[in-house]
């Protein structure tokens, strides 16, 4: 079977910072959401402790951490999901066919199937496959073969019968 296009994917803290952004603004939004609005809230709470009964260290440490984490929510996310990637799996060749595709590591090789595909996004640099609330895969634009980001973007929303959603 023809190979219709091919990524060379390197997964490193960008591709990472692609996957936790796209997870935040697509299948997590709701929950992302409400997050940033307990944080937020909890936010001008401490504020209002501050002006009603004065500055104590430990109510402006604790609002300087959340809104650190608001601000730096992908990377932290991120930086998360790298500890747990397995060795050998940060460099993945994919092969995009018409019935399936497969990606190979220094691990092994794996064949999925689009049906599984539960959303899809995109950014400047990559494509990303979500599958559920903790599960993505990217696929690097910069080195894809076998057509342009609009053929593939149009050949896999073809595939799975989903709209790619710009992040």
């Amino acid at each position: 079977m023809e190979t219709l296009f091919s990524f060379e994917t390197d997964y490193d803290m960008n591709t990472f910072i692609s996957m936790a952004r796209a997870l935040r603004m697509t299948v997590r939004k709701k929950h992302s959401k409400r997050s940033h609005i307990l944080g937020l809230a909890v936010v001008f709470l401490g504020v209002a402790s501050i002006i009603l009964w004065g500055p104590k260290l430990l109510t402006i440490a604790a609002i300087a951490v959340i809104i650190l984490v608001l601000i730096f929510e992908d990377r932290l996310n991120a930086r998360i999901a790298m500890k747990h990637m397995l060795k050998g799996m940060e460099k993945v060749r994919s092969d995009f066919y018409e019935d399936r595709y497969v990606s190979a590591t220094d691990i092994g090789t794996t064949e999925w199937y689009y049906d599984k595909i539960k959303a899809i996004a995109e950014d400047k640099d990559y494509f990303i496959f979500l599958f559920s609330e903790s599960h993505t895969q990217a696929y690097d634009k910069r080195k894809m073969t076998g057509g342009s980001g609009a053929d593939f973007r149009n050949f896999i929303m073809q595939k799975t019968g989903l709209n790619v959603q710009r992040i």
